[in-house]
């Protein structure tokens, strides 16, 4: 067991845990953030994907013991009202349906349009290809990425 003491959504969390630990069970099991979900286990399905120094990366691979000083933000720290231009525009579109893969969704597309924030067809699909929505909302998802690039 280690210490580490993380900077997550704007917070200082101190955890005790193996270094080895996936972040994703960092957050969900030792902080009670349970928004980022686990998919494949693998970092091949994008479910649980949160922001390590503002770029998207997938937790479930992600050992704690890599993070060193780099803030770390979910999609519980996205928004403290829910209000981000691509959560607004995720609601206008209608996009979720069972919702799971959402937050790992959400979270590509906020880094996508943090570092370009009017993507072409091509960079959306390309931000986006390692997120996988099993119920098929991918035309909705391009056009709330779309929209929240224009806000």
């Amino acid at each position: 067991m280690a210490t580490f003491n993380l900077k997550i959504n704007g917070k200082i969390s101190r955890v005790d845990v193996d270094p080895a630990t996936p972040m994703l069970w960092v957050l969900r099991d030792h902080l009670n953030l349970a928004g980022t979900k686990y998919g494949c286990g693998i970092a091949q399905c994008g479910a649980c994907t949160v922001h390590l120094g503002g770029t998207a990366v997938r937790s479930c691979q992600l050992p704690v013991s890599a993070v060193g000083k780099e803030a770390i933000t979910t999609i519980e720290g996205l928004s403290a009202k829910g209000d981000h231009p691509v959560q607004k525009a995720w609601l206008e579109h209608d996009v979720a349906q069972c919702g799971y893969c959402q937050a790992g969704q959400i979270m590509s597309a906020a880094s996508l349009l943090k570092s370009n924030p009017k993507p072409s067809d091509e960079d959306i699909d390309n931000a986006m290809s390692g997120n996988i929505c099993r119920c098929g909302t991918y035309t909705r998802i391009k056009a709330a990425i779309k929209t929240a690039s224009k806000r």
